[in-house]
């Protein structure tokens, strides 16, 4: 079973790579690219469109790093310190269930109905 789930993969890679050939070979056209200033550059389609690609991809993972570093940060105090981490949840889930108190930022919020005096009869 493990075979043929490995020649399944090695057949979509092919196909894959010779779909991909094959549009490179249909778009070998000369293309100019008109810039500001009267500057212009020719160069084949695919040599473009390859360079657009990786620009993009380029731009993406640049866009993402913020993300990822404040997502792996709290993960790494955490791993510091775990036992005041889950005191200080617990004490946030027990002022949570306290009507008058106000919940602690980290923990879970609770929907509280409203008193059957507003609505009721």
């Amino acid at each position: 079973m493990k075979r043929l789930l490995g020649l399944l993969s090695l057949l979509l890679k092919a196909v894959f790579f010779f779909t991909l050939f094959a549009f490179a070979l249909n778009n070998q056209h000369e293309v100019v690219v008109h810039f500001f200033f009267g500057h212009q550059w020719t160069t084949n389609l695919v040599v473009l469109l390859l360079i657009t690609l990786t620009l993009g991809v380029i731009l993406g993972v640049l866009a993402m790093v913020p993300r990822w570093w404040r997502n792996r940060t709290p993960s790494a105090k955490e791993a510091a310190a775990p036992a005041s981490t889950s005191s200080a949840q617990s004490t946030a889930s027990t002022q949570a269930a306290s009507p008058g108190k106000e919940a602690a930022p980290n923990a879970p919020h609770t929907v509280v109905p409203p008193p059957d005096s507003i609505y009721g009869p």
